[in-house]
């Protein structure tokens, strides 16, 4: 006899042996005298009887079925165990942790762009998180056609879905087409406010959506690459006036100052040096012209012409239309 007993026991409960399970329902719907019931953490258990649910359970723990939770049911809570008669119903087991999940565009998303008749193709990548947000709704959406559900389900919905939500925002967002990530967050705000609202028609809550990063062509990222690189060279002479800045505000303090000194010496050092040259080649021009102006001011013996305007000399030591010393 105690063997039998024993036989007839049985434990309701979800192992989780799967991750991303948002839902499993307890395959065997005969409950027994004695059976007990174990919640874990991040569990709800949720009795039913021919679909509608009798009672709903959130505390983890472990409970005697018989004194325990029939008592709180709906319609069943006179049932009394009697030999070979089992209580019949099915229970349902709901994960309430959020679930966070990887999603990416499956194909090109092509935007319309000034001077690209086809549009700009980009790709987006992120991660979204969901939970279930309304157990009576899923029951009556899902729950009662499937055994399980998953987040996979749940992603398979909102990608298909995503392309289009995609460029409805990144038109009402996207204000810099070759820059979408500075519009990143309002653009995920508005799509996951739209995944929501579609969800929750099965009972399930997205809670956030965020876009990680748009992925351009090859040709658009080399385009912004060589404009970079423009932009650097065009601010060059900045951000050595910054270096230098930096250098006399933080001079002799070392530490985070140093690159700020070492590139305002090497700044003084090219100026230096172009000074130096420019006064050199200042230095010989001023010489070649203090030699020229000498040998003009110099008396010439024997001149015939005045070496100032060229008037004949005659034999004369000074000459007699500007009067400049012959000999």
């Amino acid at each position: 006899m105690g063997f039998i007993k024993n036989q007839l026991l049985n434990v309701v409960e979800w192992n989780e042996d799967r991750e991303g399970i948002l839902f499993w329902k307890w395959d065997n719907n005969e409950i027994k005298k004695g059976s007990k019931l174990i919640i874990r953490p991040g569990q709800d258990a949720i009795f039913l009887n021919n679909g509608a649910i009798e009672g709903v359970f959130e505390d983890d723990g472990e409970y005697d079925i018989e004194t325990e939770i029939i008592p709180f049911l709906t319609t069943l809570k006179s049932f009394k165990f009697g030999f070979n008669s089992p209580f019949k119903a099915e229970v349902l087991f709901i994960n309430t942790k959020e679930q966070t999940v990887k999603w990416g565009t499956k194909n090109a998303i092509n935007l319309p762009a000034p001077g690209l008749p086809g549009g700009m193709p980009i790709r987006a990548f992120g991660t979204f998180s969901c939970k279930i947000g309304d157990h009576d709704v899923l029951i009556d959406k899902v729950a009662g056609i499937k055994n399980t559900y998953t987040v996979d389900d749940v992603k398979e919905r909102i990608i298909a879905n995503l392309d289009r939500l995609l460029m409805s925002w990144i038109a009402k967002e996207g204000k810099d087409m070759f820059n979408l990530q500075i519009s990143a967050t309002d653009i995920g705000e508005g799509i996951r406010a739209d995944l929501d609202a579609d969800m929750s028609k099965i009972g399930i809550s997205v809670t956030e959506f965020n876009i990680e990063s748009f992925s351009y062509p090859e040709e658009v990222k080399k385009m912004q690459e060589k404009a970079a690189a423009q932009s650097m060279i065009t601010d060059a002479n900045k951000y050595t006036q910054m270096a230098m800045a930096d250098s006399m505000n933080n001079g002799g303090n070392g530490g985070g100052g140093n690159m700020a000194t070492d590139m305002a010496g090497m700044a003084m050092g090219m100026a230096m040096g172009q000074q130096m040259a420019q006064n050199m080649l200042g230095g010989q021009a001023a010489g070649a012209a203090g030699v020229a102006g000498a040998a003009a001011a110099a008396p010439v013996a024997g001149a015939k012409f005045c070496p100032n305007c060229g008037t004949p000399s005659n034999g004369a030591k000074f000459c007699s239309n500007c009067g400049t010393q012959l000999g």
